[in-house]
């Protein structure tokens, strides 16, 4: 194989490699959620419900950033050492879908706090 058909083969790769990727957790976008969703609660279940959803943003953040991490090495494998490792590239889209998910809901409940005047501080992370 020519120099140029093997930097074209290895750039197809990397391309494709990335693609599979795992986002990390602050790049995960939100998933809409609307705030009449928790009309209903008082200030104390928005709280409530704040503190249950950011414990599980958390730990869907963990995992999110753990999956990032091991498909960066793979295709690192894959690119530097041996192409057969982006196979084991795979990315999660439910996983991210879930990470979205906790933080539309997040927004909602902040969201309804701020209608009902709640007094709730939401930190960003």
């Amino acid at each position: 194989m020519n120099k140029t058909t093997s930097l074209a083969a290895a750039a197809a790769l990397l391309s494709l490699a990335t693609a599979g990727c795992a986002s990390r957790s602050e790049d995960v976008a939100a998933s809409y959620v609307s705030p009449t969703m928790y009309g209903s609660y008082s200030c104390r279940e928005l709280s409530a419900e704040a503190q249950r959803v950011s414990a599980a943003a958390a730990v869907a953040s963990g995992a999110q950033d753990s999956q990032a991490t091991k498909d960066a090495v793979a295709t690192t494998a894959a690119v530097v050492i041996f192409w057969p490792a982006a196979f084991f590239v795979s990315g999660n889209n439910a996983q991210t879908a879930e990470l979205a998910r906790l933080k539309g809901q997040m927004q909602a409940i902040e969201g309804a706090s701020v209608q009902k005047k709640c007094g709730i501080n939401f930190q960003r992370a």
